[in-house]
C-alpha cells in the first residue's frame, strides 16, 4: 500500500508530468534531466589537482599541485568536486540558489554525493557535516543558505549528522570581482566557531555548492583546525 507522501507524488505526476530542468523533454518520475542534458554536464575526472580538484588537460599520471594552489596555503585536506561549474550544471546551481527553486537540492546534492566516491574520501568516516554558513544579512536577502539544505541532503543520504559549527560575522562584498589575493584578504576573520560548538578531534566534511578559488572553504578550514578539527575535507556540486 502507498503511502501519503509516494501517493501525492503519484497523483501529481498525472496532472505535472515531470520534465527535464532544462530542455523539458519528458523524464522519470525520480529524475530532473533528460539523458541528453545528462551527457552535456561536464564531469571532473583525472588528471586534476591532488589539493582543490582543478582539472589538468595532459597527460599527466603523477600526483600534482594547479597553480591555483602553489605559493599559498589552503587549510582543508583536500577539496573535491563534482562537475565543472559551466553550462548546464551552472544553470542548474544558479536557479537553485537564487531562483528558489528548492526541489533542485535534490539534484545537486546527488552531485555531491557522487563527489563522495572520490578516492580521496571514500573510505574515510566523517563525525560531523558542516555547511558554510551566509552572514545573517545575506540570509534573511536570500531566505535560505544552499549550503545548509545540501548538507541535510548528503547527511540523510550518508547518515552523518550536521553541525552548523561556524558562523559568518563579517560581511563581506561578493568575490566574483577580486583575484585570488584579494579573496583571501576579504574574507580573513570572516567565519567563527559558534558558542558551544565542539569540534576537537572531528573528521570534518565541510560542505558548499560551488568551489571558486578554495578561499572561502579555506578559511573555513582554518577556523574549525584553530579549534581542534583533526580534519577538514570539502565537498562541493561544482568547481568554477
Amino acid at each position: 500500500m502507498l503511502n501519503a507522501p509516494s501517493l501525492l507524488r503519484g497523483i501529481a505526476s498525472l496532472v505535472y508530468p515531470p520534465t527535464c530542468t532544462i530542455c523539458s523533454a519528458a523524464v522519470g518520475s525520480d529524475e530532473y534531466l533528460c539523458a541528453d542534458c545528462e551527457a552535456k554536464l561536464s564531469r571532473i575526472v583525472p588528471p586534476f589537482c591532488a589539493k582543490c580538484s582543478e582539472p589538468f588537460d595532459g597527460a599527466i599520471t603523477t600526483t600534482f599541485s594547479c597553480a591555483n594552489c602553489s605559493h599559498r596555503v589552503l587549510h582543508f585536506d583536500a577539496a573535491i568536486s563534482a562537475y565543472r561549474s559551466r553550462g548546464i550544471a551552472r544553470h542548474v546551481i544558479l536557479n537553485f540558489k537564487y531562483g528558489k527553486q528548492f526541489h533542485l537540492r535534490h539534484l545537486v546534492g546527488g552531485w555531491l554525493i557522487s563527489a563522495l566516491n572520490d578516492s580521496r574520501i571514500q573510505d574515510r568516516k566523517f563525525d560531523a557535516i558542516v555547511p558554510v554558513p551566509l552572514h545573517p544579512a545575506r540570509q534573511r536577502e536570500r531566505g535560505f543558505n544552499q549550503a545548509v539544505l545540501l548538507a541535510e541532503w548528503v547527511s540523510a543520504h550518508i547518515g552523518v549528522p550536521v553541525a552548523p559549527a561556524l558562523k559568518r560575522v563579517r560581511f563581506t562584498t561578493t568575490q566574483t570581482a577580486f583575484d585570488r589575493a584579494e579573496r583571501i584578504q576579504n574574507l580573513r576573520d570572516a567565519f567563527r566557531l559558534r558558542k558551544n560548538a565542539d569540534v576537537r578531534r572531528l573528521d570534518v566534511l565541510l560542505i558548499d555548492d560551488v568551489l571558486t578559488t578554495g578561499s572561502t572553504l579555506s578559511e573555513c578550514a582554518r577556523v574549525l583546525k584553530q579549534n581542534g578539527a583533526a580534519s577538514v575535507y570539502a565537498a562541493t556540486a561544482a568547481r568554477a
